[in-house]
């Protein structure tokens, strides 16, 4: 693993945690992710189911997780299924965990190979009173290609036609929307990487540079430091900044243009998510430093507003409100504009057109319930922007949100945002980076 080893009481505790709140009598199954062909004979890079690496910490495809608290004998509550030891495999792919490996790494005492399902899972699945499933939340996401979960979810119903079956996902939001300690500390080291890899890239970037240069400056350190980027990185540069998700990063850096930069490290399964805007020639222009400021005036504002009993929506709401007054103070829209504006359609969505923030964990886009009050442990972004494409200026600024029972816990505190300084950083030619924080 690129990853330290990760203490197995995070995912014991995540597993009591889920078993506590199943109803009686029931049982809990969780498969692995694919490997995902890519073409020919390809793969891509395989990534763990995140609830399942969430409770077991086990980092390879072919694993179940079987869950059933209420068994009468104590060596069937937890149990962990793998694929069994192949030579052949070995030879060409490396080993896979052995049984004492497995143990090790999950804390689960009793392992089996895949194989033993037929002999082992009927006799459990008939005895419980219903069933876990955990298939891929198709509110969040929509795909064509079925995951191994639903798939296998499927052929339980076909099955046993006669049981309950039950979505682990309320269950898993509870759980994993307030983080573990452990996984705060993983967080934390996510976080500091995608600093060092900021700070190494505005002592690179110049005007000039095609922006999939710059991405691969921040691929070196990432991948320098044993982590993988959190998703598709943006590097947009120019109007190419008024885009959101624009990942095609092939632009070529104009002289005076602002450079967005929308980036994270994943580290051991939990993720960052950071953006940025910087100047690609080193100063800002007197009107990109006045649209810079407003959106780090919201940032700051909104971020004082991330305290324990406030909702997303509450956020978004008052978030809308700031940017309004930071968009009559740029002369983008007048006071008048907005007394005859359609309450329904707000005059700054159309610059401004996304949410204010998410939940942060195994996923850049976690599990979540926005319904829910904000709680100490929960982890978000804070991410407002100006995008105005008459201008051909877009401005994002984001930090990673930790909620106490006090003020919120800004992680990407130590990472530069302030104007002056990101130009004093540029104009350096000093080698030293920032520091990483504990």
């Amino acid at each position: 693993m690129r990853y330290d080893p990760i203490p197995n009481k995070l995912f014991a505790d995540r597993r009591k945690s889920f078993a506590k709140k199943m109803i009686r009598g029931s049982i809990a199954i969780f498969w692995s992710n694919d490997p995902m062909p890519r073409s020919g004979d390809q793969y891509f890079p395989f990534r763990q189911d995140s609830a399942l690496f969430a409770m077991t910490g086990l980092d390879q495809p072919g694993t179940i997780l079987v869950l059933f608290p209420d068994t009468p004998k104590s060596t069937e509550r937890e149990i962990a299924l793998l694929l069994a030891h192949d030579p052949e495999h070995a030879i060409w792919h490396g080993e896979r965990y052995e049984a004492r490996h497995a143990r090790q790494v999950s804390g689960i005492s009793t392992i089996r190979t895949l194989d033993q399902w037929d002999r082992i899972m009927p006799r459990l699945i008939k005895s419980a009173s219903a069933i876990y499933i955990n298939p891929r939340p198709q509110e969040r996401f929509q795909s064509e290609v079925p995951s191994q979960n639903d798939r296998m979810a499927d052929l339980l119903r076909q099955q046993y036609p006669h049981h309950t079956f039950i979505n682990t996902t309320p269950l898993l939001t509870q759980i994993l929307m307030v983080k573990h300690p452990e996984e705060l500390t993983l967080m934390k080291k996510a976080v500091n990487i995608t600093g060092l890899a900021f700070d190494h890239v505005l002592h690179q970037i110049r005007p000039g540079m095609k922006e999939f240069e710059v991405e691969a400056e921040l691929t070196y350190i990432l991948s320098k430091h044993g982590c993988h980027h959190a998703f598709e990185p943006i590097v947009a540069s120019g109007p190419s900044a008024c885009t959101l998700h624009y990942v095609r990063n092939n632009r070529i850096i104009g002289q005076d243009e602002l450079v967005l930069l929308d980036f994270g490290a994943e580290y051991a399964y939990m993720n960052s998510d950071m953006t940025r805007t910087i100047p690609a020639s080193g100063k800002f222009t007197k009107r990109q430093k006045a649209i810079y400021q407003s959106v780090l005036n919201v940032l700051e504002e909104v971020t004082e507003m991330m305290r324990p009993g406030i909702t997303l929506g509450e956020i978004n709401k008052e978030a809308g409100r700031l940017i309004e007054q930071e968009l009559v103070r740029l002369k983008v829209v007048t006071k008048r504009d907005l007394r005859r504006q359609d309450p329904k359609a707000p005059l700054y969505r159309k610059y401004f057109m996304h949410g204010i923030g998410h939940h942060l964990g195994y996923d850049v886009h976690d599990l979540s319930d926005r319904a829910t009050p904000l709680k100490p442990g929960m982890v978000l972004t804070c991410e407002p922007g100006l995008y105005i494409r008459e201008e051909g200026i877009g401005i994002r600024l984001e930090n990673d949100i930790l909620i106490t029972r006090g003020k919120p816990k800004n992680l990407m505190a130590h990472i530069p945002i302030d104007p002056e300084e990101i130009e004093e950083i540029m104009d350096s030619s000093g080698e030293e980076g920032i520091e990483q924080k504990s």
